[in-house]
C-alpha cells in the first residue's frame, strides 16, 4: 500500500523465492519467458516507493536523493524491454514521465531511470539505492565494477542481476560468487523457463524438439553450457527415469585434495576440490548412471558419503583410485563402517599412466556415440555432469563427475571370481572380497 494505493502484481511462485530473499545482490540466471523483465519491473517500482531502508550494517539511511537504475546492454533494448512495461504497471505511483530519457519520477519524489551499458558516461555521477542489470552476460563487466557498484556504497545499496546464461563469461564468475557461501551479502538462484505456470508445456516441448540439446539447455534450462563438441556430442546421451534391464552396479569415487588447516594438535582435513561418488549399472545393454554424489566436504564427511552411497545401492563392487587420497580418506572410512556395521573393501582404480582425458575419452566417449550410456533424467546432478561433458577436455573446466563415471570402465570389466592374486591376498570369495 502506497499513497491509498493497493499494489498486487501476482508474482508466480518462482518469481517469489527470489523477490523474498533478504540478500543485497541477487544473481537470477533464468530460462526465457520465465518472467524476468516483469520480476525486474515489480522489484524497480517497490524499491523506488521506499523513502529510507536499514543496511546491513545496521545503519538507517535516507533514499530521497538516490536514484533507481534499470540497466540492460544498449539504451534502446532497455527502453524496448522495460519502459511500457515499467509505465503500465506503475500507473498507479507514477507522477510523471520523461519518454526522450525514458525516466519516470514516482508520487514520492523518486526517480527510476532506464539506461543501456553501451554509453557508460550516462551512468556516472549519480548515487544509487538500487539497481537492476539485465542480461549482464552481454554486458562489459567494468560497467558493474567500476561504475555501478561504487554508486551503491553512499547507502549500501542493493542489486539484481538477471539474464540468461551466454557460455561461461563474467555472469557465470558472479554467478559463482553468488553460490559461495564465504560471501553472505550474495544469493544465487537458478530458475528454468518451465517454471513459469503461465508458460505452456508445448511451448517448451516444441523449442526441445527445435532447437539443439545444448541451446536448448542454455535458453530454456539456464544452464551454463559451454560445449566444444570435441569429445562428447549432446546429442549422444540418453535418458530415462529407471535403469533398462539386468546388471550390476559399481561405484566409483574420484576423491579431491585435501590440505591441513588449523591450530589445534590435530588439525583438520579441508576440501580443496569436490569430490565424486558414481553408482552405475552396467549391463550388456550399456551403463546407466543413476547417482553422482558430489560436493565439498571434509575428509570425515567424505567417508561418510562413501558409505552412504554403499549402503543405499550394495554395489558389487566399489572403487577409489589408489595413492595418497585414499589413504587419507581410508581410516575415517574403516571408523565409519565400524560403527555403521557396512563393510566392503575397495577395488584400488589406476590411472594407468595415461592423462586424465584420455581416460575419460576411453572409457566413455565410444560408449556415449553408440548410445550405450543412460542418464537418470531426475538426477540432481544432472546437469552438472552434462555441463562438464560439454566444457570436455577445457582445461579451465571442472571434470570431476565425468572422471568418477569414466572410472566404471576398470570395476565393470573386472573379472569378480575367484582369482590366484585372491587366494595369495587369502580372499577365497567375492563375498569377502566386497565384505557381504
Amino acid at each position: 500500500m502506497t499513497q491509498g494505493v493497493e499494489l498486487d502484481f501476482g508474482l508466480h511462485e518462482a518469481q517469489m523465492i527470489i523477490h523474498e530473499s533478504r540478500a543485497r545482490f541477487k544473481v537470477v540466471a533464468a530460462g526465457r519467458r520465465f518472467g524476468k523483465s516483469f520480476l525486474a519491473a515489480i522489484t524497480l517500482l517497490l524499491e523506488a516507493l521506499k523513502n529510507e531502508h536499514v543496511g546491513l550494517s545496521g545503519k538507517k539511511y535516507n533514499l530521497e536523493l538516490k536514484e533507481v537504475y534499470y540497466v540492460a546492454p544498449t539504451f534502446e533494448q532497455a527502453k524496448k524491454i522495460m519502459w511500457p512495461l515499467l509505465k503500465t504497471l506503475g500507473r498507479a505511483v507514477i507522477a510523471t514521465t520523461h519518454e526522450n530519457t525514458a525516466t519516470c519520477t514516482l508520487t514520492n519524489g523518486r526517480r527510476i531511470s532506464i539506461k543501456g551499458a553501451d554509453r557508460p558516461d550516462s551512468l556516472r555521477g549519480v548515487g544509487l539505492s538500487y539497481v537492476v542489470m539485465d542480461e549482464y552476460a552481454f554486458m562489459k563487466e567494468e560497467v558493474w565494477d567500476k561504475i555501478i557498484r561504487p554508486a551503491l556504497s553512499d547507502v549500501e545499496g542493493h542489486a539484481m542481476f538477471i539474464g540468461t546464461p551466454d557460455g561461461k563469461n563474467h555472469f557465470y564468475d558472479l554467478y559463482n560468487l553468488a553460490l559461495d557461501k564465504g560471501a553472505p551479502q550474495w544469493e544465487a538462484f537458478t530458475f528454468k523457463s518451465i517454471d513459469n505456470p503461465t508458460l505452456a508445456t508445448e511451448e517448451i516441448q516444441t523449442a526441445r524438439e527445435q532447437l539443439s540439446t545444448a541451446n536448448f539447455r542454455q535458453e530454456y534450462e539456464a544452464s551454463f553450457t559451454e560445449g566444444t563438441g570435441k569429445i562428447f556430442n549432446a546429442e549422444w546421451w540418453k535418458y530415462t527415469d529407471k535403469a533398462p534391464g539386468a546388471g550390476s552396479y559399481y561405484m566409483a569415487v574420484d576423491l579431491a585434495g585435501f590440505a591441513k588447516e588449523g591450530i589445534g594438535k590435530k588439525g583438520q582435513l579441508k576440501l580443496r576440490d569436490e569430490h565424486a561418488i558414481a553408482i552405475v549399472k552396467s549391463g550388456t545393454w550399456g551403463w546407466y548412471i543413476e547417482d553422482i554424489r558430489h560436493g565439498q566436504w571434509d575428509v570425515r564427511e567424505c567417508a561418510l558419503r562413501i558409505l552412504e552411497a554403499y549402503r543405499d545401492y550394495r554395489p558389487s563392487m566399489v572403487g577409489i583410485e589408489k595413492g595418497a587420497l585414499k589413504n587419507a580418506v581410508m581410516p575415517y572410512l574403516e571408523d565409519e563402517q565400524r560403527r555403521l556395521n557396512y563393510y566392503f573393501t575397495p577395488y584400488e582404480l589406476s590411472h594407468g599412466n595415461e592423462q586424465k582425458a584420455d581416460r575419460i575419452r576411453w572409457a566413455l566417449q565410444g560408449r556415449a556415440e553408440k548410445g550405450r550410456i543412460w542418464l537418470n533424467e531426475d538426477g540432481a546432478w544432472l546437469n552438472h555432469f552434462l555441463d562438464q561433458a560439454a566444457d570436455f577436455p577445457n582445461p579451465l573446466s571442472h571434470d570431476d563427475l565425468i572422471d568418477a563415471v569414466a572410472y566404471i570402465d576398470q570395476l565393470a570389466s573386472t573379472v569378480y571370481y575367484e582369482t590366484d592374486t585372491q587366494m595369495e591376498q587369502g580372499v577365497s570369495t567375492i563375498d569377502e572380497l566386497i565384505g557381504w
